[in-house]
């Protein structure tokens, strides 16, 4: 398959250049996609325009790469539960806009379909657009922000999360399934330069949404997740979200409510979502009861980890402890693995992604789109040569073949997961 370059005219219109073909970009390089890695535009999916950039396309005469000079380039956000192979290609013009926060994969046009390089990742349909009833989630809030009326952080996963910014998980939440998130923390310990809930005013960008502005209290944790974990379908609950700092430094609060939501219900399992900065507490809360941890990583390479994290008061080692903190403890460890094609399957990553997988005993990856401007972000932490890559596709597979038991996904599993309950759409 060779689907054609898409353009657009600036003005909310995309054409395909059927003198082109379309190509995918690795690090800083346009390469050809082999034509077994396009699918469809998976349902959810959307289409950016990239102002200020032209495409990059093989010609379908010559076989030689060249801009599409006709409008801009456009790029692909593809949705949960898909992990894309190549971003989009394009060469940036001087007066170009640093792009917002958002994934970039590679798109084409072929048989009147949108094409992208991607693969699903994970079975589960937990954040499947075709899931979501906006009444339903209208209808939910108003329901639980009733029953809940001076719980604050019911009305901020109400208010902010799910009504404003359409979070997944939180409007699963309101919906009465799945995983139920619990923003735990307005401070962080780290500055990545991709965080998507604070930037600084001199950056050219803006955060995605509005950090969390207060520290939650235990009893608002507890009065609102046992319910939860008490009725919800393969229920999970999450400290660590999008929309707060890092969960770690209000481990006491976390600990705290731990206990304190064994003692009404067995149900369920709880997750932390965090960067792994401080394996003291992790392994506090894995004794009051934590079941399973999702450290995000943008890189397995402490020099790469560092230029983007920019951690305070933590070191890579830390991370690493923390994973073997909870396997110490027999609970389930996950990566949030930032994918970024061209980064993050270098040989060199490569390697080290294999000895933390064997030095950690790691449980899952999960292969999660990178959300950041690919210019931006290499520039900022310093990359001009990638090196040599062996392709997403080509990762996950040589992974998969060197650790059988490995599991892939793109979510927190729920405990019948964790148990070894691995059916194709567990969670319809």
């Amino acid at each position: 398959m060779k689907p054609f370059l898409l353009y657009s005219d600036g003005e909310g219109h995309i054409f395909e250049d059927t003198s082109l073909y379309a190509t995918g970009r690795s690090g800083w390089d346009a390469v050809a996609v082999p034509g077994d890695e396009w699918i469809m535009l998976p349902e959810g999916g959307q289409l950016y325009e990239l102002p200020g950039r032209r495409g990059i396309g093989i010609d379908v005469q010559t076989g030689e790469m060249r801009l599409c000079e006709k409008g801009w380039a456009v790029a692909a956000f593809i949705p949960p539960a898909h992990t894309g192979f190549y971003v989009a290609a394009y060469e940036t013009l001087p007066e170009a806009p640093t792009l917002p926060l958002f994934c970039y994969t590679a798109t084409g046009w072929h048989n009147n379909k949108f094409y992208v390089p991607a693969v699903r990742i994970e079975d589960d349909i937990r954040q499947d657009c075709s899931g979501y009833d906006k009444q339903k989630v209208k209808a939910g809030t108003a329901h639980l922000l009733q029953h809940y009326p001076h719980n604050r952080l019911v009305k901020h996963l109400a208010e902010n999360c799910a009504l404003t910014y359409e979070c997944p998980a939180a409007r699963n939440y309101f919906l009465g399934r799945w995983e139920c998130p619990i923003p735990s923390s307005p401070a962080c310990n780290a500055n990545c330069i991709g965080c998507i809930s604070f930037q600084p005013e001199e950056e050219g960008i803006i955060s995605s949404q509005d950090r969390l502005t207060f520290r939650p209290t235990v009893e608002e944790i507890v009065e609102y997740t046992v319910p939860h974990l008490e009725t919800a379908p393969f229920p999970v609950v999450s400290f660590g979200q999008g929309c707060e700092g890092e969960p770690l430094l209000m481990w006491q609060t976390i600990r705290d409510a731990i206990i304190e939501i064994r003692k009404h219900t067995k149900k369920g399992s709880i997750n932390i979502n965090t960067n792994g900065s401080m394996p003291e507490a992790v392994e506090a809360l894995m004794k009051a009861g934590l079941d399973s941890i999702r450290v995000s990583m943008n890189s397995t390479r402490e020099n790469i980890y560092n230029a983007y994290y920019r951690p305070n008061n933590y070191t890579f080692e830390n991370i690493i402890e923390s994973i073997r903190a909870v396997r110490k403890y027999g609970g389930w460890a996950s990566i949030n693995y930032f994918v970024f094609p061209g980064m993050t399957d270098n040989i060199e990553e490569y390697e080290a992604l294999r000895n933390l997988i064997r030095d950690t005993g790691l449980n899952m990856i999960q292969w999660r789109n990178f959300n950041i401007d690919p210019d931006w972000y290499l520039g900022r932490i310093g990359i001009t040569d990638c090196g040599e890559c062996m392709g997403i596709k080509q990762l996950m597979e040589s992974i998969h073949e060197e650790f059988p038991t490995l599991k892939f996904g793109y979510y927190n599993p729920p405990m019948e997961r964790i148990k070894g309950d691995f059916e194709k759409n567990y969670a319809h």
